[in-house]
């Protein structure tokens, strides 16, 4: 019998075992069950998407309830007795059940038009945050864990990578430590999320700006001036990348340029330094007390580099095979500098003004004029075809679903080939008041094999924020923001695909630079012309697709300079790895240092402190600044290897489908790409994608 086949037998027949231990008898109060009983049913989906705030109070009770229960029952299971159905099966279908639950408690704090939902449903997932970490640092529930990883039971590959995951998890959240260290523990990250909010308040901090004349801000658009205060006959200028990042792009006086440059390099201070200091200090203490050699190990070991090390190496290697591009690169840039200021040294500040520059010169591309060619829903009915082309997939618009708004469409996801229901997806599309307000996807059910044999479908949700439609005419997207949709669907169907037998290995939660790689690798579709002309056309004759040319302006746009930029991101990525694997390290000192080695001679602002103002490193990056670019690498050797002759060869995009998308977190992910291409993975399409001298 394979592993699979046994390991579906082993949870199946463990079920009924399984549901008398946990009481999953999941009984909703009267007003949910209303609720159900007038939705549509919808085969394979149990999660409620319109409760109400006392709806949303009483589930997340039930949720703690039924969660403590289990932990109890499986944590009091004794060391010797210990067996695949009284402990893995249980947490197994604990995971199955309460994860729709909980996200039904979680989500309507992003989309509810009513404040009391919004508020109650925030108050639901810090209740329930909380009771989950406390979970996974019962010592009870550990051993007798660790007690069955130990026993050698035959249980398959995907069980035995759920055990390791859960052991791991546990461990990392302190599991093992005496009392007195975890109190050490708790008092540390406690310490680390305060200074971490206080580091991001500073720079948050909007009244800091710069008064300055018409005169210094020559080159900047009338549309742009209007919008600054007049203060004395001078603009006022804010100290943020809403009024920076515009005068640095188009501001033709250079010394504007550096002064503002200087000034919001330095708008963190050294508050903010002595801030990041202090919070690395913190993390090496906390990874050492956790049994690691320094932060960036511990942040780094669920990942798929797995080492501090290993991190480091590709940095390094990216950065000096880049050095021949960003430089012809820079000398184009120095060039034009000379033409339009002289001899002045050419600056870390001039860097978007010249790129800019060289855009304007050597792209013909009006950005106003491509917009009129992306209306929103030509957009998206576009980019539902492509992903139903590609990967063999049927999209079914339910027209009759309970959503949380009346603008929300609700889809099931079939497999073209056999009609089997692979999942359902919801599109929030457009903006409005109290919405969550940046574009991304959200799980609302994960696929699994639950223990009764029955299967949970995936479901998602994507929220984006289109303005709403005005006089029957259809919103029009600029390109990033059809790039950006399109980046999250990928998320979408990498969700869908997923057929892992365990909840815990759905498409959104592998690892975070597994995570990006499809989605990575599907943005190309976004500059190639036959999915381009799919979701594109003239939004008075939508007959009238965009051109060719200029599609090929749209990937010509996005190609250029990418030496110099890479090298701009490896730089903050070095950094970020330093600091967390090295103790004590003088950080403006090691940036002075860093800065014209990976940026090709090109100076440190004098008194600037890029650490002082680079959020990510401050909180939610911390030590994984690195994991875009290493997406984007896996990304770019996919796309070179098996999609970039024959963008919708399906029977391509199929294998990819269930070689790459459909196993989810239950193997490896450097083992399922390495699989899928039939070697390891390498920089070089990587490399050569970046390196086309396209100037």
């Amino acid at each position: 019998m394979s592993p699979r086949r046994r390991e579906r037998r082993v949870i199946a027949a463990a079920g009924a075992a399984a549901l008398v231990a946990v009481g999953l008898n999941l009984a909703f109060s009267a007003v949910a069950a209303h609720r159900r009983r007038k939705r549509r049913e919808l085969p394979g989906f149990t999660s409620q998407v319109n409760l109400s705030a006392s709806d949303i109070k009483r589930l997340a009770d039930r949720v703690i309830a039924k969660s403590k229960e289990t932990y109890d029952a499986v944590g009091a299971v004794p060391l010797d007795k210990v067996s695949f159905s009284n402990v893995i099966a249980p947490l197994a279908e604990l995971d199955a059940q309460l994860f729709p639950l909980v996200q039904a408690c979680v989500l309507p704090r992003m989309v509810s038009p009513s404040d009391d939902v919004r508020r109650s449903s925030a108050e639901a997932e810090k209740r329930l945050d909380f009771h989950f970490l406390q979970c996974r640092q019962r010592e009870d529930v550990y051993c007798v864990i660790k007690a069955f990883m130990q026993k050698g039971e035959r249980i398959g590959l995907e069980a035995t990578r759920f055990v390791q995951c859960m052991v791991r998890e546990f461990e990392r959240n302190g599991a093992k430590l005496t009392q007195s260290k975890k109190t050490e523990m708790d008092k540390l990250k406690s310490h680390i999320d305060d200074l971490s909010l206080k580091y991001i308040q500073s720079l948050n901090d909007s009244t800091k700006f710069l008064l300055l004349s018409e005169e210094e801000l020559a080159g900047m658009p009338l549309e742009f001036l209007k919008e600054l205060e007049n203060t004395d006959g001078k603009r006022k200028v804010l100290l943020t990348s809403y009024h920076v990042t515009p005068i640095l792009e188009h501001c033709k006086v250079g010394s504007t340029r550096n002064m503002i440059a200087v000034a919001y390099g330095q708008k963190g201070g050294k508050e903010n330094i002595a801030i990041l200091e202090k919070l690395v200090q913190l993390r090496h203490r906390l990874a050492r007390l956790l049994g690691y050699p320094n932060y960036s190990d511990y942040a780094i070991e669920p990942r798929m580099p797995r080492t501090s090390r290993k991190v480091l190496e590709f940095l390094e290697e990216m950065s000096e095979q880049l050095n021949d591009q960003a430089n012809r690169e820079l000398s184009i840039l120095k060039d034009l500098k000379m033409k339009e200021e002289g001899d002045a040294q050419f600056g870390v500040e001039d860097l978007l003004y010249y790129m800019k520059r060289a855009e304007e010169l050597k792209v013909d591309l009006d950005i106003g004029e491509i917009k009129q060619y992306f209306p929103v829903d030509l957009v998206i009915s576009g980019m539902l075809k492509t992903f139903q082309d590609l990967f063999a997939l049927r999209f079914e618009e339910i027209k009759d679903a309970e959503t949380w708004h009346d603008t929300v469409r609700l889809f099931s996801v079939w497999d073209a080939s056999s009609s089997d229901l692979l999942g359902y997806f919801f599109l929030d599309t457009f903006s409005r008041e109290g919405k969550y307000s940046h574009t991304c996807v959200m799980a609302l059910q994960n696929g699994c094999l639950c223990s009764n044999g029955t299967r949970k479908v995936p479901v998602a949700v994507l929220l984006s924020q289109c303005p709403k439609e005005c006089d029957r005419n259809s919103t029009l997207l600029r390109f990033p923001e059809v790039v950006r949709i399109f980046h999250e669907f990928s998320h979408v169907v990498h969700h869908i695909s997923n057929r892992a037998t365990f909840s815990r290995f759905s498409a959104l939660q592998v690892e975070g630079d597994f995570a990006e790689i499809p989605s990575l690798l599907l943005e190309n579709w976004c500059y190639e012309n036959i999915s381009l002309k799919m979701m594109s056309g003239f939004h008075q004759d939508i007959t009238k697709s965009i051109t060719s040319e200029a599609c090929q302006s749209l990937k010509r746009r996005r190609d250029m300079f990418a030496g110099l930029k890479l090298k701009q991101e490896i730089l903050l990525c070095l950094v970020d790895q330093i600091i967390h694997t090295s103790e004590n390290v003088d950080i403006d000192d090691l940036i002075k240092d860093l800065h014209p080695k990976v940026m090709l001679g090109i100076p440190l602002l004098e008194g600037n402190s890029p650490a002082s103002c680079f959020p990510r490193i401050a909180i939610g990056y911390d030590a994984v600044c690195y994991s875009y670019i290493w997406s984007e690498v896996f990304a770019a050797d996919l796309f070179a290897s098996k999609f970039k002759d024959d963008l919708l060869n399906q029977h391509v995009g199929l294998r990819f489908r269930n070689k790459v998308l459909a196993p989810g977190g239950s193997k490896n992910p450097v083992d399922i790409i390495t699989d899928y291409l039939g070697r390891e993975p390498s920089l070089q399409a990587f490399i050569q994608s970046k390196t086309r001298n396209i100037l």
